[in-house]
């Protein structure tokens, strides 16, 4: 009766275990830590191995590995202990500039079975930035003649950090003649300004220094201060003063340079020179925006001068000045915020993760073929992927996680009643139909098996189409030049081409050639054998349309 129960134990904690392996596979559970920014070396992450139902001992043999995007050697686990832990200083600010989210997105695979795990490891942020100006001192020069209430900007602070870490208040040491004024375009926007509450004369106080000091929101807090110098000016009286403080522009990343962004308008109150303005940049605009914007400082039209790309920067602060030609000059400022908008751009792109070939024909339904993962850079319906299976196979495609698939049997196989099957995956995004001469850009994916002297080669075929339409009457054929290249375990395989293909504007189909190339040996092919297969696979493996894979 002893050994009866203990084999009930036994037999119960391996359906258990067989339950979990069979849940992870058809779904390929997420596991989520958090980890703060700037944690030392060897911090503790999670216990993954256990998270993810594997065996410490089944590590090493299983070839478990992480694979990660971007930077790999932050997080590393200890395959003793299957421990995930903190191997390299993680700044977030460096990883995710000013995003509100910012995770580390881990891709875990073991093999024999092959298995594959999502792990998302959330950065938290640290209130390890204070707030910064940009100079030590910020000089104003204002007229004695000023009115009351009247309105100078100063130039506020920064802060790398996110949220309340970012969050800056603002106090001016006292003072009778200026008081500090925060106009807040959104939570982490602010305009600053010193505004009169005295008048001034020049030759009772030529001169005044404040201190202007930004604290943040984080705990404990953080501070930066500059020094304000305000000298006061006798004559030129008045100063420019922009028809609105804000000038808002939304711009397609596709508009083309030399379109006009802006018309900028200002007056000044005063006569003849006095009067006169120059438009101009600010001093502390940063070289990225003036070799994408200029500005005609007699009309003060601001043109755009480069192309703008929306995954690389999605929008534009532009600080803007007016000085007049008085003696000694006065000067006011203004911002135009330029928003660029998105537009289906980017072709969706298709990568094969790892693969598990040949499938033998009794092989059980939900085995892994292949692990695909595809991804657009550009943003909402123009990034949203989906992966098509071409119909009438015995596999289907199985999401695993946001854009990742496994190519997995989905029904019986019977190599004496089909020995070959033809699998094409494509990628297409939700983007509205291109631009004017609409480009259509597919991606397929085609894993095959060739047969060559009775041993079983392993060949990956990438095969881009290109199809492009345009009026008849502009007929015109350019040269492209694709060449695709794939990698796992088993070896490498690429595809590119032979002779140059033409993408052409015409009605015809679309041609092109391809070649196709072996992977290396896989395991277990002795010298000789590897010889004669290479040998017979470039005598048989010529320009091909369609290629397959045997069972």
């Amino acid at each position: 009766m002893l050994f009866s129960r203990r084999g009930s134990i036994g037999a119960s904690r391996l359906l258990l275990s067989l339950l979990l392996l069979s849940a992870w596979e058809a779904g390929s559970g997420q596991v989520r830590y958090s980890v703060p920014e700037e944690a030392k070396h060897g911090t503790f992450v999670g216990r993954i191995a256990q998270d993810l139902g594997l065996e410490l001992a089944d590590l090493v043999p299983r070839l478990f590995r992480v694979a990660s995007k971007g930077r790999g050697d932050l997080l590393e686990v200890n395959l003793q202990n299957g421990i995930l832990f903190v191997n390299s200083r993680i700044d977030r600010e460096e990883l995710c500039g000013r995003s509100a989210e910012c995770s580390l997105h881990l891709e875990v695979i073991v093999d024999r079975p092959l298995q594959v795990f999502h792990v998302e490891v959330e950065v938290k942020d640290i209130n390890d930035n204070p707030p910064l100006f940009k100079a030590r001192e910020q000089r104003l020069f204002i007229s004695e003649s000023s009115p009351l209430n009247s309105r100078f900007p100063v130039e506020g602070a920064a802060d790398a950090d996110v949220g309340t870490n970012a969050l800056l208040t603002y106090t001016l040491s006292p003072s009778d003649y200026f008081s500090l004024d925060v106009q807040a375009s959104d939570e982490l926007s602010k305009s600053l300004s010193l505004e009169l509450r005295k008048s001034l004369d020049r030759e009772e106080m030529p001169e005044l220094r404040l201190l202007l000091t930004a604290r943040d929101g984080g705990k404990p807090e953080l501070e930066g201060s500059v020094q304000l110098l305000i000298t006061v000016l006798d004559n030129n009286d008045n100063a420019p003063l922009f028809s609105q403080a804000v000038y808002r522009v939304h711009l397609l990343e596709t508009t083309a340079n030399g379109t006009l962004v802006a018309t900028l308008n200002a007056s000044d109150a005063d006569q003849d020179v006095n009067s006169e303005i120059v438009f101009s940049f600010a001093n502390d605009v940063p070289l990225n925006i003036k070799k994408k914007f200029k500005i005609d400082s007699s009309s003060g039209e601001v043109t755009l001068i480069g192309s703008l790309d929306y995954e690389e920067t999605k929008s534009y602060e532009i600080q803007v000045k007016a000085i007049d030609k008085g003696s000694p000059p006065m000067s006011s400022h203004c911002k135009v915020l330029v928003k660029v908008v998105d537009v289906n751009d980017n072709a969706p792109e298709l990568v094969v993760k790892s693969l598990s070939l040949p499938v033998r024909e009794d092989a059980p339904l939900g085995t892994v073929i292949a692990l695909i993962s595809v991804s657009d850079r550009d943003s909402g319906a123009n990034g949203q992927v989906t992966c098509l299976l071409s119909p009438h196979v015995p596999f289907k495609l199985v999401s695993t996680f946001k854009n990742y698939y496994s190519l997995v049997l989905d029904s019986a196989l019977d190599r004496e009643s089909v020995s070959n099957y033809e699998v094409v995956v494509t990628a297409r995004d939700g983007g509205s139909p291109p631009r004017l001469a609409l480009v259509d850009v597919n991606v397929y994916l085609i894993v095959a098996i060739c047969a060559v002297s009775s041993l079983l080669v392993l060949t990956l075929l990438l095969y881009v189409a290109l199809r492009c339409s345009a009026p008849p009457r502009e007929g015109a054929c350019a040269p492209g030049k694709p060449a695709l290249v794939c990698s796992s375990a088993v070896g490498s395989w690429s595809c590119s081409q032979q002779r140059r293909p033409r993408v052409c504007s015409g009605e015809g189909p679309p041609k092109a050639d391809l070649m196709a190339f072996s992977p290396s040996l896989p395991p277990g092919l002795n010298a000789s054998e590897g010889n004669e297969t290479n040998s017979d696979l470039s005598s048989n493996l010529t320009f091909v349309n369609d290629i397959e894979f045997q069972i």
